[in-house]
């Protein structure tokens, strides 16, 4: 039958035109987003899936930028202990040189007092976002300090935070209220020679700097040179600061092996995988191109429709 109100085959040609519109516009969203999930009406499951991952996504984020903070914070306590064995270094060789016959002590001491000053200032500065874990003034004891180090989500779906941990106590060189937890401020006992028999030795204690306001430890020598200071004496102060340089050496060492785990641990999170983006670049030229040609389609509906009425 054919009925000039009614044409089948035209209300057909049209359903048929409508349900390929759509189709396009879906695939057209698809190409220039490129996600085949959009919103959860696509798909509930896998945009909750993707929902959560992304916000994993942005917590590892957060973990970098915790990972930086922490790497900064060691850097600084790192390049301080540093600068303080090179200067520990120097006042090792200053005493060496005063154990020299003839030599004048008390120019020496003044050497001695500004190499000090300088580990003092050091100690001081080597402080980032508010902490210093070289310098002490309060009257508790720097503890264990913490680091975001990584954010995993087991099979079961929790979640846990992964944290480093560094013993500042371990690193404090100068502590003004307990000398004792000061690298530099506690007492160092060692064997010095005990008058001219040079296999007679005697137990003596030192230590190299007096915080300002702080106590000397108990029955412990400061490290410095008067024109009456025995050989023996310079021998002992010696054999201390040596002891004292080869624990910061430690300290240094382990600091830095921290650093080079902190340092992976950003890599891990920052570097490009050259060929995981090569792969990705291409896929987004290829993303850009179709989205071109489906902007050219879109933008030719209008005129299909008008041929319609010509």
């Amino acid at each position: 039958m054919t009925s000039i109100l009614t044409n089948a085959s035209a209300m057909a040609a049209l359903s048929t035109l409508r349900s390929i519109s759509s189709d396009m516009e879906t695939t057209q969203g698809r190409i220039s987003s490129g996600l085949r999930v959009g919103d959860a009406s696509d798909n509930a499951a896998y945009w909750s899936i993707a929902t959560t991952m992304r916000s994993d996504n942005k917590a590892l984020s957060t973990v970098q930028d915790a990972l930086g903070l922490g790497a900064a914070k060691t850097d600084t306590a790192y390049t301080g202990l540093n600068a303080a064995i090179d200067v520990v270094s120097e006042i090792k060789a200053k005493l060496v040189a005063a154990r020299e016959p003839g030599v004048d002590k008390t120019k020496i001491n003044k050497e001695l007092t500004e190499l000090k000053n300088q580990l003092v200032s050091t100690a001081t500065s080597a402080s980032f976002s508010g902490e210093n874990w070289l310098y002490n003034d309060t009257a508790t004891a720097l503890g264990t300090k913490e680091m975001v180090g990584s954010f995993t989500r087991s099979a079961a779906g929790n979640v846990s935070v992964g944290v480093l941990s560094f013993d500042a106590s371990t690193s404090v060189l100068i502590d003004t209220k307990n000398a004792a937890n000061g690298q530099l401020t506690k007492a160092v006992s060692v064997a010095q020679p005990n008058g001219a028999t040079a296999a007679t030795t005697a137990n003596a204690t030192y230590h190299l700097i007096l915080a300002a306001g702080g106590t000397a430890p108990t029955g412990s020598t400061l490290i410095a040179l008067t024109a009456t200071t025995t050989d023996d004496n310079i021998e002992g102060m010696i054999s201390a600061v040596d002891a004292m340089l080869t624990n910061l050496t430690d300290q240094d060492d382990f600091m830095a092996d921290l650093m080079d785990v902190i340092d992976k641990g950003v890599g891990r999170l920052v570097d490009a995988d050259m060929n995981e983006e090569s792969t990705r670049l291409k896929a987004l030229q290829t993303q850009q191109q179709l989205g071109i040609q489906a902007l050219s389609i879109a933008n030719s509906d209008s005129q299909n429709v008008l041929s319609l009425f010509r």
